[in-house]
């Protein structure tokens, strides 16, 4: 007998275990019955301005318009949907058993289903199940998910998620896509009526939908705002108004006016929801601008124009025109993003050798280099215009883009040291050794993207912005890739470099420079106006006129331009100065207004220079000027001045064999080379005279 009492007390304490792991098991199996995530459909890549404006979206990879969940919904939506769906969907659990009681009576007076009595989170659980048929083991599973969807979620997070991938007719998914392909607005910009619209068409989204069954439509629709009427959600006005209000007809083609951005969102972050740092009202200007100047460009054949519109002191890109956006046409690359694709440089590079020589006190404003027909091995540069001035001002030789004298300044700086300055600037394109690309480095003979230009040109204003703004300390990255993406990231400045890689002195010379590039003809005069802004602007043309550039740089913006053929046919007259610059001067003009740079003082130094040659002054040298350099640069002494001999009458020069030392006259006399003083004379018509 107690034996048999001893295994009836182990019996009970396994029936207990049995139970607590069936309990245990049925909570592990409801915690785990929903998946995670709970819907895994793929999203519509959506792209927004930096004000959260909506620039453009791409259709996910099931064909359907699904945006990325918000953050919220807005109350008008809301009200509209608790009002329809579940007015008590702040009090129950997930499941409302006096709905589901009146359902079952509805439908056993009906004698088929004609409600389900449905939470809205029981309809998120069949949203999540894909469209099970409808019976009760379903709703069953619902039941339960929509239990453990409450203990998971919040409600408000609930309402989030319902409204997101709720069906809205055709292949429109969720409340926000819904709201742009039917009334061409963000949800936050809905009317009553509209809103109303918006929450009773997912009740039968494959039988009415804007265009089919609009009769229907609309009374469902009023019959939801009498109801907010009735419960004083709205008064009587906003009802009346509303009933009244039409529901759309068709449905509305989503914003493109960054295409080529929203294609190069979907690249890098498909299915995601993306804040950009584009200016949605300079991003619309820009477009505008590039439709009117694309249409005088097709006149020569060009159909390609790209612009990036840069924030200097950020340097985050606030216009994306990536082509001229024809997308009906498929013969002239409109897809084609260009501001990503590497093209011929033409002479939009030599400001950067014009700063590294000026940096490295190789180069003033005022130094003569030669300018004369020039041959480098199987390398003939020849200037665009094919005449030659003996001898040119570096400055003047940058602001008119003379050919020679900056092969010859490479050669003198360097092909290699130049090719490693650029590739630390940003420059990504340079895939093969410097030798080869050789001279020809400067003329165009590689290629860049617009992205990367634009990053360097900015990259060198930004180096004068922060010295200014942080008192001459210098970051120890100023060549910093453009941003295209919101950031929290505040734009601070880096560990104090000990070596600059560019003196703000040196670009502040540079762009000093190209202040006296010529305008185009419509700019003309532009000093005389006193509301004119400063710019300094670069253009370049590639060889067979195939690519068209301008960069214009203010204290405040950096606008790149690029005109020509996605196909790389030229075009005769295709030019920076006359297909990319009049566009670039239009958009600084609908800009706003920006200053100019604050000269770095504290970093440059009055030297004295030979008024004729621009090199530090030898004895012999006459006259001088005093300009502003920067501090410690060692400028090679005058090559040109010379100590002559000449007779009593000052017209002939002498030596010891024809005449005495005591009658001799002693005079310094500016000399140049034979070649260079031929063309010189040529250009100029005199020579300075001996003093």
């Amino acid at each position: 007998m107690s034996l048999f009492s001893h295994k009836t007390v182990i019996t009970k304490k396994q029936g207990i275990y049995v139970l607590l792991f069936l309990i245990c098991g049925l909570l592990i199996w409801f915690w785990l019955v929903v998946p995670r995530p709970l819907i895994s459909d793929p999203y519509s890549t959506v792209v927004e301005s930096k004000d959260g404006q909506l620039l453009g979206a791409k259709i996910a990879d099931d064909g359907q318009w699904r945006f990325p969940l918000s953050d919220s919904i807005p109350e008008k939506y809301k009200t509209c949907l608790l009002a329809f769906e579940d007015h008590y969907f702040y009090y129950h659990p997930g499941i409302n058993p006096v709905s589901l009681v009146k359902a079952f009576g509805r439908n056993v007076k009906a004698k088929k289903i004609v409600s389900g009595g449905s939470t809205i989170t029981m309809q998120l659980s069949r949203l999540a199940r894909k469209g099970k048929r409808r019976n009760i083991y379903n709703k069953l599973v619902e039941m339960v998910w929509a239990l453990n969807l409450e203990l998971r979620f919040s409600k408000e997070e609930i309402l989030i998620k319902y409204a997101s991938n709720a069906p809205f007719g055709g292949n429109v998914v969720g409340l926000e896509a819904a709201s742009w392909r039917y009334y061409n607005r963000p949800p936050t910009q809905l009317s009553w009526a509209e809103s109303a619209m918006l929450a009773v068409l997912p009740n039968a989204p494959s039988l009415m939908y804007p265009g089919k069954q609009n009769q229907q439509l609309m009374t469902k629709r009023n019959r939801l705002l009498n109801k907010l009427f009735v419960s004083e959600k709205i008064d009587s006005i906003t009802y009346q108004l509303s009933v009244v209000e039409p529901v759309p007809e068709k449905v509305y083609v989503l914003p493109s006016n960054a295409y080529h951005l929203v294609e190069r969102a979907n690249q890098e972050k498909k299915g995601k929801r993306i804040c950009t740092t584009i200016n949605k009202s300079i991003q619309y200007d820009v477009v505008q601008k590039v439709a009117q100047h694309h249409q005088l460009l097709q006149a020569n054949q060009v159909h390609n124009v790209a612009v990036l519109v840069i924030e200097t002191q950020t340097q985050n890109v606030l216009a994306y025109v990536g082509n001229f956006s024809d997308l009906n046409d498929t013969e002239h690359g409109y897809h084609n993003d260009i501001i990503q694709s590497p093209r011929s440089t033409g002479s939009i590079l030599k400001p950067f050798l014009y700063t590294a020589m000026t940096d490295r006190g190789m180069l003033t404003p005022n130094m003569l280099v030669p300018d004369i027909p020039s041959r480098f091995g199987g390398f003939t540069p020849v200037n665009f215009d094919q005449k030659y001035d003996g001898a040119v001002k570096a400055s003047e030789a940058l602001a008119r883009s003379l050919n020679i004298p900056a092969v010859r300044m490479l050669q003198q700086f360097g092909v290699e040291p130049f090719y490693d300055f650029l590739k630390q600037a940003g420059m990504n394109t340079l895939s093969q050794p410097a030798g080869h690309y050789g001279l020809s480095l400067i003329l165009g003979g590689c290629e860049a993207t617009m992205w990367d230009l634009g990053g360097m040109y900015s990259s060198m204003a930004n180096i004068l912005v922060e010295y200014e703004q942080n008192d001459g300390v210098y970051s120890a990255s100023p060549f910093r890739k453009l941003n295209w993406i919101c950031s929290d990231k505040n734009h601070f400045l880096e560990n104090e470099a000990s070596q600059p890689k560019l003196k703000a002195a040196s670009v502040y010379q540079t762009l000093s420079a190209l202040l006296n590039v010529k305008r185009p003809e419509d700019e003309a005069g532009w000093e005389s106006f006193a509301a004119s802004r400063k710019i300094a602007w670069k253009t370049g043309t590639s060889f067979g006129f195939r690519d068209a550039w301008a960069v214009g740089i203010t204290h405040d913006y950096t606008v790149v331009v690029w005109a020509g053929n996605a196909d790389g046919e030229g075009r005769s007259g295709l030019t920076g100065v006359t297909a990319a610059a009049p566009l670039l001067f239009e958009i600084f003009g609908g800009l706003p207004q920006s200053g100019w740079f604050m000269a770095p003082s504290d970093e440059m130094e009055k030297v004295a220079l030979c008024h004729h040659s621009g090199f530090l002054p030898s004895t012999f040298c006459d006259r001088l000027d005093t300009v502003l350099l920067p501090k410690g640069a060692h400028v090679l002494m005058c090559p040109y001045h010379k100590r002559i001999f000449l007779d009593n009458t000052e017209k002939y020069r002498v030596t010891s064999d024809c005449e005495s030392p005591g009658n001799m006259i002693v005079k310094s006399w500016f000399v140049l080379p034979p070649v260079i003083e031929y063309y010189y004379r040529q250009k100029t018509f005199t020579i300075p005279k001996p003093a």
